[in-house]
């Protein structure tokens, strides 16, 4: 194994977790929507998946390539914005892609946290990798929705598709964490059965959570 293979190995949901807060959450540093497109999202989502690197270093041939081209058409279809004008259906395309991607790494951080009896930075790491990935998954998953129709969420800032992102990030934060303020409302039937959904997903991954760790510190300390 090589140095940096080594380093993504020790840090990778250190690097996983900062990768994804900062693709969440860049929105608060920035003001220009149109650089945010054009350059910040790119980026991005080149730190994903760099970062994404170290959690299937160790895993499978299969499942190496199915990350590599997921991670592919993630960082390739926002270039492609400028071509496509914006249009709902590439919205709905680049959208589902999306779900994809990060419902797949969240799927490994799911197997990691339910194998090992430690608990260490790692689990600590990849418990709040998880939390992240479940807002990055609905995010997108609502995106979907929005583009198919833009009356499904009420609220929504619609002046570009960074605005909408931005918007859908705040969205699903609020609720997962159970404050909902209001200002941003499901409109259709999907939608309000969808973020339902989250919300109980949301709920359920924290007290599942709680349980795992408190099992992993009990064995611990036995």
């Amino acid at each position: 194994m090589t140095l940096l293979e080594q380093f993504f190995t020790k840090n990778k949901y250190e690097l996983l977790l900062f990768a994804l807060v900062q693709h969440l959450f860049v929105g608060i540093v920035l003001r220009n929507m149109d650089f945010y497109v054009t350059v910040i999202w790119p980026i991005n989502m080149i730190i994903v998946g760099i970062a994404s690197i170290g959690v299937f270093i160790e895993k499978g041939r299969f499942k190496k390539i199915i990350k590599n081209t997921l991670f592919l058409l993630v960082f390739l279809m926002p270039l492609s914005l400028s071509f496509v004008k914006n249009s709902p259906e590439f919205m709905r395309t680049i959208s589902a892609v999306y779900v994809l991607f990060f419902l797949f790494i969240f799927l490994e951080i799911i197997r990691f946290l339910l194998k090992p009896s430690y608990i260490n930075t790692d689990i600590i790491s990849a418990s709040a990798c998880g939390y992240f990935l479940l807002i990055e998954v609905n995010v997108f998953l609502m995106q979907i929705f929005f583009y198919n129709n833009s009356h499904s969420i009420k609220g929504i800032d619609m002046s570009s598709t960074s605005a909408v992102y931005m918007d859908l990030v705040y969205f699903c934060s609020i609720t997962i964490t159970s404050i909902g303020f209001g200002d941003i409302l499901p409109n259709s039937h999907v939608t309000k059965l969808v973020t339902a959904l989250f919300g109980i997903i949301g709920q359920f991954y924290t007290v599942v959570l709680v349980g795992i760790l408190i099992s992993k510190f009990s064995s611990k300390n036995d």
